[in-house]
């Protein structure tokens, strides 16, 4: 402040860049009631302290915006009133000048939003009214409709269900204004998966039902902010009490069957009145591929009394609990306080180990001392809490290994333990296996926990040295990542072990195919009644490789060989390769759905229309890869791969992202998001139908990683060997020396993955 100001009279300043105040001071600075003018044409009016605007006041823009509210600090801060100079009006909580806590704003357009915000962007629980008519409530993030919520459009349409950044995602229910109902699942907007559609005055499942399933989970625990949260066919079906007719069809179009249109709706009715049943009785059930139609198939809303399950007698019950294992035991009661046991004491475990000062790790940190115990009465004690399961003792292997793995994985340990110990809790998925393991997952996807065998936790701890060795010199390996090994001892001596390893299928994209080859032939097929949507398949079941650019297919192959190096170095057997596929909005899909060789349905092939087939003969590109840009993509590291960015031969040997239009933009690493080309493998000694020779390609995102890699080749196996080859070509079955066993799983891969695109 210059002389000039401080000659001025009591209570005005005014300075030499045009600047004006008048109103109580407090020495040299405004404090109290004033009024502080800006050259630029800015007013305020009101609460002063110590020189800055602190209390209520109202400041103008010379923008034409207004704020009338609260103040702190020279901040919008509190409540207050803010218009903007397009005439759109916020009245709410503020928080250091950004929108931030309940609020409501009106848009110039006349859109009303009233509810949560943080940091400027809608946010938590909040209701959205367009001037058409349409009003959706419920859950956003970061601006986003995103969580479980209600939209209604202003034609009478409704849909209940989860949002994902604005678009369907997940369980739904779509009422039309005509009364007909889709149960189903949607991914980024359109239809996925399987769902049942009920025609207008059709007896249809109680909806106070359905959205008590997509509120609670089985624990009874709020499950509202899990956007991928779904509901099966299956569970729609108890709710209605539907049974399967004997007739299917599988549709073929090349374009979306919206079920909000009105063709669709007719088409329900038409098929209705041709079964020649009671409209009151039937339903279909249907499967849709990225919003593409491809199955249906009519159900009926009764069921033959005679075919109900009947509860077994005393004496079969009697047989089931005497043969029990003790992995069928831990279901119910049990398997809760299981994972109730594993959330304690993992929360345990990373609290006491992450303010340890970070240090390299020692020998003597493998060994068989490096081992953390603690017991856990349900009644708490001094170092452990209260809790509402069993008593319980916790073992902790090798704790400063893996703190220092998890950081090497680039693992936040707060998020670590919130994403398993959090309130969501855990989710039992089934084995794909024949081990009998139980496996969790955690709720946001991130890690699945195993069960191990004792033999299985002797291998992970002997190979634990160099496994680390191994995973800090290969960032980009693609090797199951190990992020904690732990023992709970039930309170009857029953011993569990535990893995926490990192989801390789942790994706936005939905996986649509699982496959798990291990480069053998005996017995590597799945039963085709026992194929569903999430089975995983094996060796033989494989109809595809994948063509990739040349030196995505270069990276790959080298950490193949290292890693196959590593594993048979410590006699190692028994792993695969463990592939997640998702197909790129394809036509029609017919031939992802069916085994290798299936027989197509005859209604379903001349179902195809001869202009469509011509017209789909080459199928649209759906991926596209551009120079990598970091700023564009998530850089976050994923459970499963910590590996550096990818280049490509197609974009001048850069570093690339991948663009799939219309849905994202992704980072190209190792084993994640990696394109390629599936091309189906005709067999030129048959006679192909029309269907397969239409979608010989597709384009595809690939997620892989190597699994199962606890299995020894020990005198147990090398027996069994000698066993098999008596009956079996040895070259064929999967138990073999492991230098055989390397070499025949690079070879198998060199074939899914062919060199030449």
């Amino acid at each position: 402040m210059d002389t000039s100001s401080i000659l001025s009279p009591p209570g005005e300043r005014e300075f030499s860049n045009g600047d004006f105040y008048s109103g109580e001071v407090k020495g040299l600075l405004p404090h109290g009631k004033g009024k502080y003018s800006w050259s630029d044409g800015t007013v305020y009016e009101g609460d002063w302290d110590q020189g800055k605007i602190s209390g209520k006041g109202k400041l103008t823009w010379s923008s034409g915006a207004k704020y009338q509210g609260d103040f702190s600090g020279g901040y919008l801060h509190g409540i207050g009133t803010m218009t903007s100079p397009d005439e759109s009006v916020y009245s709410g909580a503020w928080r250091m000048n950004v929108r931030h806590g309940l609020g409501r704003k009106e848009y110039c357009n006349s859109d009303l939003y009233d509810g949560s915000w943080k940091e400027g962007s809608q946010e938590g629980r909040g209701s959205y009214s367009w001037t058409n008519g349409n009003r959706y409530i419920g859950s956003w993030k970061k601006g986003k409709m995103c969580g479980r919520g209600v939209m209604r459009w202003g034609d009478g349409d409704l849909f209940d269900g989860f949002w994902l950044n604005g678009s369907r995602h997940g369980s739904g229910v779509y009422k039309f204004a005509d009364g007909s109902l889709y149960f189903g699942t949607w991914s980024r907007g359109v239809k996925d998966g399987k769902g049942i559609f009920y025609p207008a005055g059709s007896k249809h499942p109680s909806l106070k039902k359905w959205c008590r399933s997509l509120e609670y989970d089985d624990t009874g625990k709020f499950v509202l902010s899990r956007s991928n949260s779904s509901m099966g066919v299956d569970e729609i079906r108890s709710l209605s009490n539907v049974s399967r007719s004997l007739s299917m069809n599988t549709l073929a179009s090349d374009h979306p069957r919206d079920l909000t249109s009105k063709s669709a709706r007719t088409f329900g009715s038409a098929r209705q009145s041709e079964g020649g049943q009671d409209k009151n009785r039937i339903a279909y059930e249907r499967e849709y591929m990225q919003g593409v139609l491809i199955r249906e198939s009519v159900i009926t809303s009764s069921v033959d009394r005679s075919l109900k399950i009947r509860p077994p007698s005393s004496t079969a019950l009697s047989k089931q609990v005497s043969a029990r294992t003790f992995m069928t035991f831990l279901t119910g009661e049990h398997n809760y306080h299981l994972m109730l046991n594993l959330q304690l004491g993992i929360r345990y475990t990373v609290g006491k180990i992450t303010p340890v000062p970070r240090r390299e790790v020692r020998g003597s940190d493998f060994g068989k001392k490096a081992r953390t115990v603690m017991f856990f009465p349900r009644d708490g004690s001094n170092l452990t809490p209260p809790h509402k399961s069993i008593d319980f003792s916790w073992k902790d292997y090798c704790p400063m290994v893996f703190r220092n793995l998890r950081e090497m994985f680039k693992l936040d340990a707060a998020e670590y333990m919130m994403s398993i110990c959090g309130d969501d809790g855990l989710t039992e998925i089934c084995s794909p296996g024949k081990s009998g393991s139980i496996f969790y997952l955690s709720h946001d996807d991130r890690f699945v926990i195993k069960t191990l065998k004792q033999s299985e936790l002797k291998v992970l701890l002997k190979m634990l040295p160099r496994y680390y060795k191994h995973v800090g010199d290969h960032e980009n390996t693609l090797i199951t990542k190990f992020f904690g090994v732990h023992r709970i001892t039930l309170k009857w001596g029953k011993k569990v072990r535990f893995v926490v390893m990192g989801n390789m299928f942790c994706t936005e994209l939905k996986i649509h195919r699982r496959y798990d080859l291990k480069g053998s032939s005996q017995g590597r097929f799945t039963e085709k009644i026992k194929i569903q949507e999430k089975t995983t398949l094996k060796d033989l079941d494989l109809a595809y490789e994948f063509h990739m650019d040349k030196l995505l297919r270069e990276a790959l192959f080298k950490q193949i060989y290292l890693d196959c190096a590593f594993l048979e170095s410590l006699q190692i057997i028994d792993y695969s390769l463990l592939l997640g596929l998702h197909f790129r909005a394809p036509g029609q899909l017919n031939d992802i759905l069916e085994p290798p060789n299936a027989i197509s349905d005859q209604e379903s092939v001349s179902s195809v229309d001869v202009g469509v087939t011509q017209e789909l003969s080459i199928p649209p590109k759906g991926l596209l890869l551009v120079t990598h840009e970091p700023n564009s993509v998530s850089t976050a590291p994923g459970p499963h791969i910590r590996g550096s960015t990818l280049r490509a031969f197609s974009v001048g040997e850069q570093e690339v992202d991948l663009i799939l239009p219309g849905t994202a933009r992704l980072r190209v690493q190792l084993g994640v998001n990696m394109p390629a080309q599936a091309h189906h493998k005709l067999d030129e000694d048959k006679e192909e139908s029309a269907t397969i020779e239409l979608f010989e390609v597709y384009d595809v995102v690939v997620y892989m990683g190597i699994i199962d890699i606890l299995q020894e080749y020990n005198t147990k196996k090398k027996v069994e060997h000698k066993c098999k080859s008596l009956q079996y070509d040895p070259l064929t079955i999967s138990v073999t020396e492991p230098t055989i066993y390397s070499k025949r799983f690079v070879n198998f891969l060199h074939k899914v993955f062919p060199e030449g695109m």
